[in-house]
C-alpha cells in the first residue's frame, strides 16, 4: 500500500513513519520542513506547500494522512489567519484533490479541543463541539470538510486527539507531560496553573497505534473518533510526573499550585474507537514519563527553540515579513 503523509516530518509523523515502514508500507511525505527533518534516510520528501499540490501529485496513493497544520492554541492565537488557512482550508483542499485523484481513504488529525469547556462531563463523538477559540474552531472546520466528502469508494477517518506526549525524534517540549518533565528536570519545579481542569492525554505510542488501526481497518469505515490514553486532571498529571521523576531519577521536585481560570476543560470517551477500529490504549502518564526518561539524553538542550512550535513559528513569520 502506498501512503502520502502531509506534515509527516512533524512530531507524530517522525514517530509513526518508521513503524509504517516496518510493516511494509511505501511512505512518501509532503512537508515544508519548518521544524527540520528527523525521518529515516532515503524517504521521499516533497517539500511543497499543500496548496501547491494538484491531482497528478496525489494520483497513485491508496491513502492520504493529514498531520499538517498549526498544532496548538499558542500558534493559532499568534496568527489566527494562518491558523484557519492551515487547519481548516488545507485539509479540505487536500481531501478534495485526494478524492478526485482516486485515493481510497483520507485520515485527518483533529483535536479534542473542539469540545471547549465541558463542565466535567465525559464527552463522546456525538456531544456538542462548542470551542470558541481559534484552534478548536479551525480543527472542527477541517473535520467537517473532510467528513462531507465521504461517499462510496472514498472513506474518511477523523481523529479527535487528546494532548499527545512522549518522545519523538522530532521532539516537542510544549506538550503537557513533556513540559512538566522538562520543567522538573531543568528547574526542579512543576507549576500548575489550574489543578482541577481535565485533559485527555494521548501517549505518542498510542497515537501511532491509532493511525495504524485506521490505515488497516475496512475501506468502508468512515467516522469521527476520540483518541486518548486516559483522562487526567492537570493536578493529577503533575503528581504522576513528579512521583515518577523522584522515584526513578532520585531528584526532588517542587510542586507549585495556582488557581488560574481556564476555559478549556474536557474529558472524552474512546469507546467508539475501541469498538470500530479496535483501538486499545496501552499507555498512561507514568509510562509516558518512562519513555521520556529512556530517551532524555536525546533532548537535554531544553532551550533549543526547535522543541517549541511557537518559537519556530514566530521566527518563520518574521522571516516571511522581511522577504514579503
Amino acid at each position: 500500500m502506498k501512503l502520502l503523509i502531509a506534515g509527516g516530518a512533524g512530531y507524530i509523523g517522525s514517530a509513526l513513519i518508521p513503524k509504517l515502514i516496518a510493516r511494509g508500507y511505501h511512505v512518501d511525505v509532503v512537508d515544508l520542513l519548518w521544524f527540520g527533518n528527523f525521518l529515516p534516510d532515503g524517504l521521499k520528501i516533497i517539500k511543497e506547500d499543500i496548496f501547491d499540490l494538484n491531482q497528478p501529485d496525489i494520483k497513485g496513493y491508496d491513502q492520504v494522512i493529514f498531520l499538517a497544520g498549526l498544532s496548538n492554541d499558542p500558534m493559532a492565537e499568534f496568527s489566527p489567519s494562518m491558523n484557519f488557512i492551515h487547519n481548516a482550508s488545507a485539509p479540505a483542499y487536500l481531501a478534495y484533490i485526494s478524492k478526485m485523484a482516486g485515493v481510497k481513504r483520507f485520515i485527518y488529525a483533529g483535536s479534542c479541543s473542539v469540545y471547549g469547556y465541558t463542565v466535567n462531563e465525559l464527552y463522546d463523538e456525538g456531544s456538542p463541539a462548542i470551542s470558541k477559540h481559534p484552534y478548536g474552531i479551525s480543527k472542527l472546520q477541517g473535520e467537517k470538510a473532510v467528513v462531507q466528502l465521504v461517499e462510496e469508494g472514498f472513506s474518511t477517518i477523523c481523529f479527535r486527539q487528546g494532548t499527545v506526549s512522549g518522545y519523538s525524534p522530532r521532539m516537542r517540549l510544549d506538550l503537557i507531560v513533556n513540559t512538566m518533565f522538562k520543567s522538573a528536570m531543568e528547574t526542579g519545579e512543576i507549576v500548575v496553573n489550574n489543578p482541577s481542569i481535565w485533559r485527555p492525554i494521548l501517549s505518542i505510542e498510542d497515537a501511532c497505534n491509532a493511525y495504524i488501526r485506521a490505515i488497516e481497518t475496512s475501506e468502508e469505515i468512515s467516522g469521527i473518533f476520540n483518541i486518548a490514553s486516559g483522562n487526567y486532571t492537570v493536578g493529577e498529571t503533575a503528581d504522576i510526573v513528579r512521583g515518577a521523576i523522584e522515584a526513578k531519577l532520585n531528584r526532588q521536585v517542587k510542586l507549585t499550585i495556582k488557581h488560574i481560570q481556564d476555559f478549556r476543560n474536557y474529558k472524552v470517551s474512546v469507546e467508539h474507537a475501541t469498538n470500530v477500529l479496535s483501538f486499545k490504549p496501552k499507555h498512561d502518564v507514568e509510562s509516558i514519563v518512562d519513555n521520556l526518561i529512556l530517551n532524555m539524553a536525546k533532548f537535554n538542550d531544553y532551550n533549543n527553540p526547535v522543541y517549541y512550535n511557537i518559537k519556530i513559528f514566530e521566527s518563520l513569520k518574521k522571516q516571511l515579513a522581511k522577504t514579503g
